[in-house]
């Protein structure tokens, strides 16, 4: 399917984020340059950059037309851009046929699906971009993910009664914190990174064979490499589901090494189901009092059993922070990373002014979630 914009500019709309807590914009102002020089007409909402440290003159340099409420930016607009998806009622202001690209969580975007697929909206959810080489600067997950693996060990050494380097004073010298990252894809190479840069004693633990290597260049401590496996990784790079027994074997290793870390950040997530429980409740009553856990999972059931997504608890003395939406809380970076996977995907499904829906593009059929009427 071939879209074209009827002998003018295509309107790219840029909408205001309207979620609570969603500081970041779809698209920021080099990205808007880009696309304007490309020949594309960049529509923004005013006061759409504003919580990212854009304010609306940058875009207006930039090339954008400012519009003044969101009505008008949907009804103008060809494609629009958002970070979250619409509500029901904003997903009505979409004109029949255009084009929807933004995250879009299948748990949670149900009956929005239905609702865009009965007006023939195209939609494009962003998390679902796949892990090929040629789609790589396309991949929000990866530019989000890297935002959260470095928040979280700031959230986490921000809530510690202790120092995370050592330290010599005249009052004498203090030991390092040890932390400990459990799963090193993006997140928790990041993770290790900032960790290791704030002079903690850091270790890591994952079951894919090629993270241990990963783990070990950053200068952490790869722990229990007995049950890396060869075939734990998916095809698209993630970690499978475990088995029963490999479970109780990561579960035990886990409860070994968790005793005495003072900080501890998990990122552990397999697509489209729940997230691994790998700290139970007696594994943080046999951590210290005053240790902290940093969940980054939480939004997918958490990979602690007792953590409560957007909280933190305080059990046995060990502080468990159920962490949400962290990109946004590093909103200008955060934006300027996600600009750029949307850059690189609009690049790639515009031509010559003409969006072209092909669905035997590899790129375009993993993302499409609604088009011709259907949900996909």
């Amino acid at each position: 399917m071939q879209f074209a914009s009827r002998g003018r500019d295509m309107n790219i709309g840029v909408a205001k984020e309207r979620s609570d807590g969603e500081h970041r914009v779809a698209l920021g102002p080099d990205s808007v340059a880009k696309l304007v020089k490309g020949g594309a007409a960049i529509l923004v909402e005013r006061g759409a950059g504003a919580a990212a440290g854009f304010p609306d003159a940058t875009f207006e340099k930039a090339g954008a037309t400012m519009i003044g409420d969101a009505t008008s930016l949907y009804a103008k607009s060809d494609i629009v851009l958002r970070v979250q998806p619409p509500s029901l009622d904003e997903s009505r202001l979409l004109p029949e046929g255009s084009v929807l690209i933004s995250s879009m969580p299948a748990a949670s975007s149900a009956g929005l699906l239905t609702a865009l697929a009965a007006r023939r909206i195209t939609a494009f959810a962003l998390e679902r971009v796949p892990r090929i080489t040629r789609a790589q600067s396309m991949d929000m997950l990866s530019s989000q993910s890297t935002v959260s693996g470095y928040k979280a060990v700031l959230i986490g050494a921000a809530a510690l009664p202790k120092f995370l380097p050592s330290l010599t004073t005249a009052a004498g010298s203090i030991p390092p914190a040890r932390a400990f990252v459990i799963g090193a894809g993006v997140a928790g190479l990041q993770a290790i990174a900032t960790a290791r840069r704030l002079g903690a004693v850091v270790s890591a633990f994952d079951v894919r064979a090629a993270a241990r290597e990963q783990v070990m260049s950053l200068g952490a401590t790869f722990v229990a490499s007995d049950l890396v496996s060869p075939d734990a990784e998916t095809k698209g790079g993630y970690a499978r589901a475990q088995g029963e027994d490999e479970r109780e074997r990561t579960l035990a290793a886990i409860a070994r090494h968790i005793v005495d870390q003072d900080l501890v950040v998990t990122t552990a997530l397999i697509p489209g189901r729940a997230a691994p429980v790998l700290i139970t409740r007696a594994m943080v009553e046999s951590m210290r009092p005053g240790s902290v856990i940093v969940d980054l999972a939480a939004e997918a059931g958490g990979n602690c059993e007792l953590t409560k997504p957007g909280e933190t608890i305080v059990v046995n003395g060990v502080s468990i922070i159920g962490a949400v939406n962290l990109p946004s809380t590093v909103p200008f970076h955060a934006s300027q990373m996600l600009s750029r996977n949307v850059l690189t995907l609009l690049q790639h499904l515009i031509k010559d002014n003409t969006l072209t829906i092909d669905l035997s593009d590899e790129i375009t059929k993993a993302m499409v979630v609604t088009h011709d009427g259907a949900v996909l």
